[in-house]
């Protein structure tokens, strides 16, 4: 019998976090949207050398998720866990 796997980003659900400075480009914040919502999460300061390091790609996304947005990230691993358990289920495997 073959072996399937489940590609958990099939049915992933949509984040998205971006860096942004002050005017004075002296503080530096960031803000995170999840599963499209309109509003977003609140602004949290960062440092100035994490957004940098972000904006060069040393930082990938969902390592500053998991570090400034982490209920919500443990919200986001919950539904993908449920999602993959349900469709298992549909596909009768355990």
């Amino acid at each position: 019998m073959a072996e399937l796997e489940i590609d958990v980003q099939s049915f992933d659900i949509p984040r998205l976090v971006t860096v942004y400075p002050d005017r004075a480009g002296i503080r530096w914040w960031t803000k995170a949207w999840f599963n499209n919502r309109e509003d977003g999460e609140a602004s949290i300061e960062i440092t100035r050398q994490v957004a940098i390091r972000f904006i060069q790609n040393l930082i990938d996304k969902d390592t500053l998720l998991e570090e400034y947005f982490p209920k919500q990230m443990e919200v986001y691993h919950n539904a993908i866990e449920q999602t993959k358990v349900q469709l298992m289920k549909q596909l009768n495997i355990s």
